[in-house]
């Protein structure tokens, strides 16, 4: 599936952790964990390198590795 240019501009901006939280719970699939303030603080400690800039996040860059980690880290709370 081709992705709009409106979508493809919208994944790509970069956001606040709250704006990607509120996203990220949004329109993830069901079945799918949930994210927390706290949980999404870890995944930063854990991906330094991912954090260029200390709060800037986007949905292209984080949101699928941030769904990979969950999975694999499915003690984290």
């Amino acid at each position: 599936m081709k992705k709009t240019k409106e979508e493809l501009q919208l994944n790509e901006t970069k956001v606040t952790l709250a704006m990607f939280l509120e996203d990220y719970n949004k329109n993830i699939p069901p079945g799918f964990r949930r994210v927390s303030t706290t949980v999404l603080r870890k995944f930063q400690e854990a991906h330094p390198g991912l954090f260029r800039q200390k709060d800037v996040w986007s949905v292209d860059k984080h949101r699928k590795r941030v769904m990979d980690w969950l999975s694999s880290n499915s003690d984290i709370s």
